[in-house]
């Protein structure tokens, strides 16, 4: 009975094709049928189990824009006389309306995410930091170096520019390299951030308390809902000696963590949690950027993002959690 259903369907759809390519009956009718949009819609590559026996059933001379709810519970009834309701809705009343609304316009588009995203590499870091270190060669006049604290926080924990400027002295817990962050309402979660030792050997001294990175000036940064432009002309001018163009920005150092971090730790669980997405769309932009040596050299440089879990611990041996 299947197989000839499906002969049955084949032979219509070759037929209906071979109509509306060549027309015999100069016929006008008035709306979409709904054959045609079911085959534009299975030609665009979407899900055709189903609609065999729709298509059978509707005909020739169903408009899309004749179905209603009325429409959909007589077929219902003679193609799903017995079905179960969840069943009637996956076979029958979903395939409809996913072809109604392919038809006029509404249905929901397959998303592609084409977005190129800036990181830098190790190298590029490096020259700048060798800047930020230098900054009076670069022309700013930032004598703490403060800069570059806030450069090597958030290439090695991931924080953004905002969330940088909020961080505070009393979250941070130099026994674990851990800091919290106290996340935003749009962007980020509430969580620890895991610095790597090259990042808290360039930060240097910081504050006793209160805000963590200050101004060149020594003042803390007043809260932004785009922070990362509170510290543009600073990071322009070290940039711009550092030789990198204009789309490297200060949110570009949040690029860049989540580009190394997964390409040395192939560890995407710690990547959502420590980056704070509440989506995994977004974090799985940086799992396919990176050249397959990226881990190594950022070892070369200094910059190591692994979990050391320590030896293995034998039952009842006493043994000391070190950092």
């Amino acid at each position: 009975m299947k197989s000839r259903a499906n002969v049955a369907a084949k032979q219509f759809y070759q037929e209906a094709w071979d109509q509306v390519k060549n027309p015999l009956v100069p016929e006008r009718i008035e709306g979409t049928p709904f054959y045609l949009a079911a085959l534009r819609y299975m030609e665009d590559g979407k899900e055709k189990r189903f609609l065999s026996r729709i298509i059978e059933y509707f005909g020739e001379r169903t408009m899309i824009e004749d179905i209603d709810t009325m429409v959909i519970a007589a077929a219902a009834a003679a193609l799903y006389p017995h079905a179960k309701p969840e069943t009637v809705k996956r076979q029958l009343k979903t395939p409809i309306m996913a072809v109604v609304n392919f038809a006029q316009g509404t249905g929901r588009q397959k998303s592609h995410d084409t977005k190129r995203t800036r990181w830098l590499t190790p190298e590029e870091a490096e020259q700048l930091l060798y800047f930020a270190r230098h900054p009076s060669e670069a022309g700013l006049h930032d004598p703490h170096l403060r800069t570059l604290q806030k450069i090597a926080f958030m290439l090695g924990g991931g924080a953004g520019p905002g969330e940088t400027f909020a961080a505070q002295m009393k979250n941070w817990n130099s026994a674990t390299s851990e800091w919290w962050l106290d996340g935003t309402k749009t962007n980020y979660r509430a969580r620890f951030v895991l610095l790597p030792q090259r990042s808290i050997d360039l930060m240097g001294e910081l504050p006793e308390s209160g805000s963590a990175f200050l101004a060149p000036d020594g003042q803390p940064y007043v809260a932004r809902q785009n922070g990362g432009g509170q510290m543009a002309e600073a990071f322009g001018k070290i940039r711009d000696a550092a030789g990198l163009g204009r789309d490297v920005v200060p949110y570009t150092l949040r690029h860049t963590w989540a580009t190394w971090f997964y390409a040395q730790t192939k560890d995407f669980r710690r990547l959502i949690d420590l980056g704070g997405w509440n989506k995994s769309d977004t974090a799985n932009r940086y799992c396919k950027v990176a050249p397959k040596d990226l881990g190594n050299r950022l070892l070369q440089h200094g910059w190591d993002f692994r979990e050391d879990v320590g030896q293995p611990v034998k039952y009842g041996e006493l043994v000391t959690v070190r950092k």
